[in-house]
């Protein structure tokens, strides 16, 4: 797992929002990210989702109406999900949620991509 750099903006306020399916991330550094409960559902670390090496990765589908449900700090460094489908291995570091702020909608049109070539849907 690539560690925290001593650079890595900490997140200064970590905001749930259960009716829009919405997490908001202010970080130190004064940017703020907005992810959808999907997005990150989708883009989870875990190895289930992310494969245990590049190109293993697993589509996730049907995802769209996922929720977080709880939301447990992991040390200093990180946060894992509790997702309303059963989800929670997935450990999300501060640095992994900025850089997925950063490359948000190109992750996400690459995830809509796949989702297309593949036949599938974001609907349960």
């Amino acid at each position: 797992m690539a560690g925290l750099s001593k650079d890595t903006p900490r997140p200064t306020e970590i905001k749930l929002h259960k009716q829009s399916r919405l997490l908001d991330i202010a970080f130190s550094d004064g940017k703020t990210f907005q992810f959808t409960c999907e997005f990150l559902r989708v883009h989870s670390p875990s190895a289930e989702v992310s494969g245990h090496s590049h190109g293993q990765e697993v589509l996730q589908t049907g995802k769209k109406m996922v929720n977080i449900l709880k939301i447990e700090p992991i040390g200093n460094y990180a946060i894992q999900l509790n997702f309303t489908d059963g989800h929670n291995t997935g450990l999300y570091s501060w640095d992994l949620l900025y850089r997925y702020g950063l490359n948000q909608e190109e992750m996400w049109q690459n995830y809509l991509k796949r989702l297309e070539t593949a036949g599938a849907s974001r609907e349960p």
